[in-house]
């Protein structure tokens, strides 16, 4: 776990989520976990590879989440975990949603100081072509860097 700002703590980053998807905005959302939950982030035993977000009855819920209990007993590590937003930040998902090729997902996972916080974005999904102009931008940075680096 690194320490990027004061108080704020990474606990996971999605980093291939922007090979997959274009961007479009970022919001950041409480976590509604169980206690058993907490103790499982703190010991690194969870996957959220795989999780999306969907919209449901006026609110937004994570599926996909998997969180491994620490001791033996039974919980259920699949639940649908709901996200604490404000009403114009729902508004604003349900909004975007609505038109077609937008998703959303979670980009990040993070303490901000005692509470769990997710990083969500409004996304819409690359085409296969998109996917190999973004490579063929990052390789043409990374030959200019290296001109620059042996001219200079």
């Amino acid at each position: 776990m690194k320490k990027y700002q004061s108080g704020i703590i990474n606990i996971w980053q999605n980093k291939h989520i922007k090979h997959k998807f274009f961007i479009e905005k970022e919001l950041e959302a409480g976590l509604s976990l169980q206690g058993w939950e907490v103790k499982s982030l703190r010991v690194n035993k969870f996957n959220i590879n795989n999780s999306y977000v969907i919209l449901k009855h006026g609110e937004a819920y994570l599926l996909g989440a998997i969180f491994q209990p620490i001791n033996i007993s039974f919980f259920d590590s699949m639940r649908i975990r709901k996200l604490l937003l404000n009403k114009n930040e729902l508004s604003l998902l349900f909004s975007k949603i609505k038109r077609t090729g937008y998703t959303v997902v979670p980009l990040s996972l993070y303490w901000k100081k005692s509470w769990v916080k997710i990083k969500i974005g409004i996304a819409k999904g690359k085409k296969e072509y998109d996917k190999r102009t973004d490579i063929k931008k990052r390789e043409w940075n990374i030959d200019k860097a290296r001109i620059r680096k042996y001219n200079i």
